[in-house]
C-alpha cells in the first residue's frame, strides 16, 4: 500500500532548500501572471463577451443600428458582442442596470438623446444620475424623425394639410409615440405647442408596436424615425409629411422638413451611442471608440445606415461628452418649453 500523502523527502543540502524555494516562487509567479488579466482590465480587454443593453424593443431604429455594427465590432474587438433588450420607461430600466453596473468594460448601453438628454429633465425622480453615473463612449448616429401619418385615418398630403385638419377637429386626433418621454412624444409635443394642437398623446412600448398602431389605425400618426417608417412608406401604407432635420434627409429627399414646410426653426433630431458606467478606464473607452470608427467608416456600412435614413457620426471620446452635455442642456429647455413631466 502507497501512502504517498505521508512520505517524507528531507533536503539534506542548501542546494536542495535553494531549488525547492525557487520552485516555490516559479508557482506563485505562475498564479500571478494567469490573474494578470483581472487586474489589469485596460490591457487585456477583453477577454470575454461584452453585452450591451438597450432600452427599447427589438426591430426598433436603436436596435437597427446596433445590428448593422455587430458584426464589425465584434471583428474590431476580437470578442462576442450581446445584445440585451431592457425596454420600459424611455430607456431608463437599461439605464439603471448600467448605471450600477462594474466598470470593466463588459457591461455597455446604447443610449439615446432621450436616455441621457431628455429623461433627466423630463423625469422628476430618477434611479441614477444620467451625467455622474455614466461614462460617454462614442456616438452612432444622428437620426432624424418624420411625420408619417395614416391617409386613411387623416387624408392630408402636406404639412400645411395636417395643422389645418387637426385645427379643425380640436381632440378628435390621437398620435402614437414609442414611450413616455421618448423623442418621438417630444417632438410630437413640440410639434402641437408650435402649430397650436389640441391632440390625445397614445405611448406604446417601442417603435415596431406604436407604428403597428398608425398603420392599424388606432391613431393618425407619429413622428418616428425614418429607418422605421421606411418599407412601410415604400410599400404606400403611409404618408411622410415632414423630416424634423433642419435639412432634409438623403434617402427621402422628396420629403421637405418641418421648417420649411410652416414650422420655422423646428429642429428635433436625436442620436444614439455608446455608454459604459462611471470609472470605466479610458484605455477601454478608446478602443471601444475606435471600433465603433472603424464601423462607421467601412462603406458598406456607412451606405446601409444612410439608405436606413441615419448620419453616421464619428466623435472621439472627449468630443461625444461634449455632445452629451450640450444635448442634455438642449432638451432641458424643450422640456420646460412644453410643460412635459412624468413623475
Amino acid at each position: 500500500m502507497f501512502r504517498i500523502a505521508s512520505r517524507r523527502f528531507p533536503f539534506s543540502t542548501r542546494a536542495s532548500r535553494l531549488a525547492a524555494g525557487l520552485g516555490a516562487l516559479a508557482a506563485i509567479c505562475a498564479v500571478s501572471t494567469l490573474s494578470a488579466p483581472a487586474r489589469a482590465q485596460g490591457a487585456a480587454w477583453p477577454n470575454q463577451p461584452i453585452t450591451i443593453l438597450m432600452g427599447f424593443t427589438a426591430g426598433s431604429g436603436v436596435d437597427m443600428v446596433g445590428r448593422t455594427l455587430q458584426e464589425s465590432l465584434q471583428k474590431s474587438l476580437k470578442t462576442t458582442i450581446i445584445y440585451d433588450y431592457r425596454p420600459g420607461a424611455g430607456g431608463n430600466v437599461a439605464s439603471e442596470v448600467v448605471a450600477h453596473a462594474k466598470p470593466d468594460g463588459y457591461t455597455l448601453l446604447l443610449g439615446t438623446a432621450a436616455t441621457h438628454g431628455i429623461n433627466p429633465a423630463l423625469y422628476k425622480s430618477l434611479p441614477f444620475d444620467a451625467e455622474a453615473d455614466f461614462t460617454p463612449v462614442a456616438p452612432l448616429v444622428e437620426v432624424s424623425n418624420v411625420l408619417t401619418v395614416n391617409p386613411a385615418v387623416i387624408d392630408v398630403k402636406s404639412v400645411k394639410e395636417f395643422i389645418e385638419k387637426v385645427k379643425a377637429n380640436p381632440g378628435k386626433y390621437n398620435y402614437a409615440s414609442t414611450g413616455n418621454g421618448t423623442g418621438t412624444h417630444l417632438a410630437f409635443a413640440e410639434f402641437n405647442a408650435r402649430a397650436g394642437l389640441d391632440m390625445v398623446h397614445v405611448p406604446y412600448k417601442g417603435g415596431p408596436d406604436a407604428l403597428q398602431a398608425v398603420l392599424k389605425g388606432e391613431v393618425c400618426c407619429i413622428f418616428n424615425q425614418v429607418q422605421s417608417v421606411l418599407p412601410q412608406y415604400r410599400a404606400g401604407k403611409v404618408r411622410l409629411l415632414g423630416v424634423t432635420t433642419k435639412g432634409r434627409v438623403a434617402v427621402i429627399p422628396e420629403v421637405p422638413t418641418i421648417a420649411e414646410s410652416g414650422l420655422a426653426g423646428f429642429n428635433s433630431t436625436i442620436w444614439f451611442g455608446f455608454f459604459g458606467p462611471k470609472g470605466l478606464d479610458p484605455k477601454i473607452s478608446k478602443k471601444i471608440n475606435d471600433a465603433v470608427k472603424v464601423a462607421l467608416e467601412t462603406p458598406a456600412i456607412r451606405q446601409k445606415l444612410i439608405e436606413a435614413g441615419n448620419s453616421p457620426r464619428v466623435e472621439t471620446v472627449e468630443q461625444f461628452r461634449e455632445t452629451v452635455k450640450a444635448d442634455r442642456k438642449k432638451w432641458a429647455g424643450v422640456v420646460k418649453s412644453v410643460g412635459a413631466s412624468i413623475d
